[in-house]
C-alpha cells in the first residue's frame, strides 16, 4: 500500500512538472539535420519579404514525381512548414494578399505548379494541410534551371515595387512575382512614423516631404510636411523643400518667395551648391545672378571665386576664368586642390568647365 501511495504521488509531480514547460522548452533536443535550416530576406521598399526553410539535398535521387510526386501537396521544404512572411499586404501574381506569415506549399505538376499561402503556418510538413485554410492559390509555370543539389530560394529581377520569388532545386525552377504598392505603404508608414520621435526634428517632416517631391506623388501632404518641418526649425533645406513643392503644385509666386527666404538663411557655400543646381537644370542666368551675388558678399570664400570662373567660362572669357580659378586654387582646403588644378589646366586649354 505504502509502495502504491509513493508511486501514485510520483506520478502526479511527474505531470505537474510536464504541466510548468514552456511551450519554447521540447523533449526534441536540437541536434544537426540532413536538411538544415535557412533563412532569406529581400526588401522591397520599405516591406520585407522573409522566407524560412529546411535544404534537402537531391542526394542522387529521382526528385520530381520520384521524391517529390506530382500532383500533391508538397511542403515545399523539408521538416516543419516552409513559411514566407510578408510585412504589409502584396499582390502575388497579380492576386491580393495580405500582410502576415503563411505557410507555403506546392503542388507540382510537368507544365504547371501551384503556389499555396496557407493560414496555417505551424505544422509539420504538408501531413495535416487543410485547403480550407488556404488564404492564396496562384498557377505558375516551371523553368528549366542549372543543377541545385540543395533545394535554395532566391529573390530575383528586384525592381522598386517587386521581386520574384524563386525555387530551384534539382533542375527545376519555379518563379512566382511579388509585388508591392510601395507609394501607399511607405505614406501611409510615414504619417506613424511621423508620430514617433521623428516629429521633434525638422529632419524628418523634411525628408517626408523629399521623398514625395522626388516620387512625384502627394504634393498636398508634402507642402503640410515641410510646413511641420518650417514650424519645428526653420531652415534653409527645408524653405527650399518648400519652395520645390509650391512649384510642383503650380504656385509659382509663392515658391519664389519660398525660395528667396531659404537664400536668406542660407550659408554661403549652400548658396554656391544651389547655384551649381540651377546650372544642371540649365538655369544658367539664374544661376550667374547668384555666384555674382554670392562673391560679392562673400569674397575671401575660396569656392566664390570658383562660381565667377564658371561665369566667365560659360562667356568664353578663359583667361579671367582661370584667373579667378587660380585664386580659389589659392584659398582652397588641401582635399580639393587636385580638383580645382584640373579645372585650371582646363581653362588654360580654352575648355569651358561648365560641360
Amino acid at each position: 500500500m505504502i509502495r502504491r501511495a509513493l508511486r501514485r504521488i510520483f506520478f502526479c509531480l511527474s505531470i505537474a512538472a510536464m504541466a510548468v514547460i514552456s511551450p519554447a522548452q521540447s523533449f526534441v533536443l536540437d541536434l544537426p539535420r540532413p536538411s538544415q535550416r535557412a533563412q532569406i530576406v529581400q526588401r522591397v521598399g520599405i516591406t520585407d519579404v522573409t522566407i524560412s526553410y529546411h535544404r534537402p539535398l537531391v542526394n542522387n535521387r529521382k526528385v520530381w514525381d520520384g521524391l517529390v510526386p506530382y500532383g500533391k501537396v508538397w511542403r515545399a521544404g523539408a521538416n516543419e512548414n516552409t513559411t514566407i512572411s510578408f510585412s504589409d499586404p502584396v499582390t502575388i501574381e497579380g492576386k491580393p494578399l495580405d500582410k502576415g506569415t503563411y505557410g507555403l506549399h506546392m503542388i507540382p505538376a510537368a507544365d504547371q505548379w501551384t503556389i499555396i499561402f496557407s493560414k496555417n503556418s505551424t505544422s509539420w510538413g504538408a501531413f495535416t494541410y487543410n485547403e480550407a485554410e488556404d488564404a492564396l492559390r496562384v498557377n505558375v509555370k516551371p523553368q528549366t534551371a542549372e543543377m541545385h543539389d540543395a533545394l535554395t530560394y532566391d529573390f530575383d529581377q528586384l525592381k522598386p515595387d517587386s521581386t520574384v520569388v524563386v525555387l530551384e532545386w534539382e533542375r527545376v525552377s519555379v518563379p512566382f512575382k511579388v509585388n508591392v504598392d510601395v507609394h501607399d505603404v511607405v505614406q501611409a508608414s510615414l504619417k506613424k512614423q511621423l508620430r514617433n520621435l521623428a516629429q521633434y526634428s525638422w529632419m524628418g517632416w523634411d525628408d517626408a516631404a523629399n521623398y514625395l517631391l522626388a516620387e512625384k506623388i502627394a504634393f498636398d501632404d508634402a507642402l503640410k510636411y515641410s510646413d511641420k518641418s518650417i514650424e519645428t526649425e526653420d531652415r534653409y533645406d527645408n524653405e527650399m523643400t518648400k519652395s520645390l513643392v509650391l512649384t510642383a503644385l503650380n504656385h509659382k509666386d509663392d515658391a519664389a518667395s519660398a525660395e528667396k527666404k531659404a537664400l536668406a538663411l542660407a550659408s554661403p557655400l549652400q548658396v554656391h551648391l544651389y547655384a551649381r543646381q540651377l546650372q544642371g537644370q540649365k538655369r544658367a542666368d539664374e544661376a550667374n545672378a547668384i555666384f555674382r551675388d554670392n562673391a560679392k558678399k562673400h569674397p575671401d570664400m575660396w569656392f566664390t571665386h570658383t562660381g565667377l570662373a564658371r561665369i566667365y567660362s560659360s562667356q568664353g572669357k578663359f583667361d579671367d576664368a582661370a584667373k579667378e580659378m587660380k585664386v580659389a586654387l589659392e584659398k582652397a582646403p588641401d582635399s580639393q586642390k587636385s580638383y580645382l588644378d584640373g579645372l585650371v589646366r582646363k581653362l588654360e586649354s580654352k575648355q569651358d568647365i561648365n560641360q
